[in-house]
């Protein structure tokens, strides 16, 4: 695609996809008295909670069927007979061989689930295998039907042998290093003398929104999501938040809530009420929310947390996934509500996926659609992953009441993976500092926000009074971004990532 064609797709889509963030946050000035927390703000992130992410809460997932086999399963295949693992020839658009003796991206194929045991397969280049006409099998399809349509069957005394059922009710079986073939008839023999028997590697999986609802299905779904909705996070967690000397929320939601109670499938409604209670206790608490648009249509990255199926990244590329619109009923949903703070367009997209000019059109039309609904409420721009941090300072720059949005962790590189408590504490006192120095203007535009930060490191056999320093240092200096910070997150199974374990066990202290 062109940069020109690029832009022209951008032009018809963003507004669509502001419009599922705005009309439930936005409104005339007029009904609006907003009480806004003094900056900069000390925040925390409702993750795991409006959107799911299974690391943050991992028995959400307890229930589903084969739940190591979810939208976005990442499996490879060995042939027992021939000893290799099967390979989409040339990363797709081509058949399937048996011949390669190590596996990895070609290799490999995404799962996408249709119900327990049946599945689409997804290889490299995003086509789906499948049977073609004479029994060979193919990787040429770009969107899965009938013939891309198979069933695992795992045996019972070992579930990473496996034999695949394809459309014709036959079983795939390797021949030969080159002849992958669907006419193998069913056996109850599974030894390593059989080609249909297949030993499977799982390299990687998604727990995201995605996963959870297509998982469970529609109904069950439903049950588990809206009792997690109406449990895990309640009116007593806005109460420790507010007496704990924080002042505000940052709450993820995904692109379908403001289609909510019938979102597109697979996702499930009932989420909208949960935001709706969260502003009336953020009311009576006092507290700021910021809305954060953590997933968009298409997904803005490839993690769970943007709701990606498959670990693709089409947000900004197809206008498909954006189409959805809401319904005007919604659209003065919150305009009373003292407590809206932020509208934060879009967290953590991607580069090179998510394009600078993609972004910047995105960005451009949001802020102009939240100014035509409110000229208070600050508009909050997350910079892109593995881009240069500077490359949106001028241009947020220009837009009064905008914020730049930044995520520090000491985690996810090797940079951090031996540095010792002295030194990540330096760390923070000296890089971050820097860091957090480059992207804010003294003349506060545009405001610098530390969105994600978490007193969680690398570190083995750090002790209580580490984790205090820790903590301490990074609450010091992300003090300085002009709009505040907010700490990953307030529940969380990982004690450390848990804001609310830390506080009540004395592991972070919020100096009044």
């Amino acid at each position: 695609m062109t940069s020109a064609e690029t832009h022209i797709l951008c032009r018809v889509r963003l507004p669509l996809l502001l419009l599922l963030l705005l009309l439930l946050v936005c409104s005339s000035d007029a009904r609006r008295t907003l009480a806004a927390p003094g900056l900069p703000i000390r925040a925390v992130n409702l993750g795991g909670w409006l959107l799911t992410e299974g690391w943050i809460l991992p028995s959400l997932f307890d229930g589903i069927p084969n739940k190591d086999l979810l939208d976005g399963t990442q499996l490879q295949f060995k042939s027992v007979t021939q000893n290799r693992y099967l390979v989409a020839d040339q990363g797709g658009g081509a058949a399937i061989l048996a011949d390669r003796v190590q596996a990895s991206g070609w290799e490999t194929f995404k799962l996408w689930r249709i119900n327990e045991t049946t599945f689409n397969l997804r290889v490299f280049g995003n086509q789906f295998v499948g049977v073609n006409s004479t029994g060979g099998v193919v990787a040429t399809a770009t969107t899965p039907g009938p013939s891309e349509t198979f069933q695992l069957v795992r045996w019972d005394s070992d579930k990473s042998r496996v034999r695949i059922r394809a459309p014709n009710g036959l079983f795939l079986q390797a021949k030969t290093m080159e002849s992958m073939t669907a006419d193998h008839n069913e056996d109850i023999d599974w030894g390593d003398d059989d080609p249909s028997v297949f030993l499977t590697n799982n390299v990687g999986g998604l727990q995201g929104e995605y996963q959870i609802c297509n998982g469970y299905g529609i109904t069950k779904a439903t049950q588990v999501l809206r009792k997690h909705w109406s449990t895990y996070i309640n009116q007593r967690d806005f109460s420790f938040i507010a007496s704990s000397g924080l002042n505000a929320v940052r709450i993820p939601v995904g692109w379908w809530i403001a289609s909510d109670p019938y979102p597109p499938r697979p996702f499930v409604g009932g989420s909208l009420q949960a935001l709706d209670n969260a502003f009336r206790w953020a009311e009576k608490y006092k507290l700021g929310v910021i809305v954060d648009l953590h997933a968009a249509p298409g997904s803005q990255n490839p993690f769970e947390h943007s709701a990606t199926r498959d670990g693709s990244q089409e947000w900004g590329t197809t206008d498909a996934n954006i189409a959805q619109t809401v319904q005007s009923s919604i659209s003065s949903r919150y305009a009373s509500s003292p407590s809206l703070l932020a509208v934060e367009l879009l967290n953590e997209p991607l580069a090179p996926g998510a394009t600078l000019s993609s972004l910047t059109k995105y960005y451009q039309d949001g802020y102009n659609a939240v100014r035509r609904h409110t000229s208070t409420a600050y508009v909050v721009m997350s910079n892109r992953l593995s881009a240069d941090a500077t490359e949106l300072l001028q241009f947020a720059g220009g837009f009064s009441g905008a914020v730049l949005d930044v995520h520090y962790y000491n985690l996810f590189s090797s940079v951090f993976s031996s540095l010792t408590v002295e030194q990540n504490i330096d760390f923070v006192r000296n890089n971050r500092s820097s860091d957090l120095a480059a992207v804010t203007n003294q003349n506060g535009r545009p405001l610098t926000f530390v969105g994600e930060w978490v007193a969680e490191w690398d570190v083995q056999g750090a002790n209580k009074t580490d984790y205090l320093r820790f903590a301490q240092v990074q609450q010091d200096v992300y003090g300085r971004a002009t709009f505040g910070w907010a700490y990953w997150t307030l529940k969380n199974v990982n004690n450390h990532w848990s804001m609310q374990w830390m506080i009540q066990n004395g592991y972070i202290s919020l100096k009044t």
